[in-house]
């Protein structure tokens, strides 16, 4: 059972998160941040995940907190759900296209957190929704689940379009990755752990 659950609180977030990798697209998602929630939507059905959010955040002040929070709790219960990764695929690769825009993702569950996201964005916001903290969200997923997340947009010129490319590519990515390789009998690397 790849399952995690985790909360976080502080005193900027407050943040429930339950996560079954191997799922069918399943939860509900609340975080107070509508494009964010839609950004979330998308990657459970696409990575083919059941995940549910709750989270409350100082919107007030903005949505940094509650978007990077998310990412940490987000990778800590994939690394979770994850275990000892015996039997993993381990790597995935997703190339997405949405209307214009062309993105793709390289991901590694190898234990060694890394992100290189290149994106060039011509606006900067998608309603009120700062495109910028695409990145603070995979940033934060990466070092918790101890992932290297490599993001690129191809090209693309509506910000809306680019960060939906963004975020399925990763699900997608990531639903190859996650994946149990039937001939992998031990852990998917040559040092014998991960």
């Amino acid at each position: 059972m790849r399952k995690a659950e985790i909360t976080r609180t502080t005193k900027e977030t407050d943040i429930r998160l339950a996560l079954d990798l191997d799922g069918s697209g399943e939860g509900e998602i609340d975080t107070g941040i509508g494009f964010f929630d839609h950004m979330l939507e998308l990657l459970k059905k696409h990575a083919l995940v059941d995940l549910s959010v709750k989270a409350a955040g100082d919107l007030h002040v903005d949505y940094h907190h509650t978007v990077e929070d998310v990412g940490l709790v987000l990778g800590r219960a994939i690394d979770q759900a994850l275990g000892d990764r015996k039997g993993l695929v381990r790597y995935g690769f997703a190339s997405v296209p949405m209307d214009e825009a062309l993105c793709e993702t390289s991901l590694d569950l190898g234990g060694r957190p890394f992100l290189v996201m290149q994106c060039a964005m011509k606006h900067m916001f998608v309603r009120d929704f700062e495109v910028k903290l695409v990145e603070e969200f995979f940033r934060a997923v990466s070092v918790e689940a101890r992932a290297n997340i490599h993001l690129r947009q191809i090209y693309g010129d509506e910000a809306h379009h680019v960060c939906e490319g963004l975020f399925k590519s990763f699900a997608r990515a990531l639903r190859a990755a996650k994946a149990v390789d039937p001939l992998e009998k031990g852990v998917p690397s040559s040092k014998g752990v991960i």
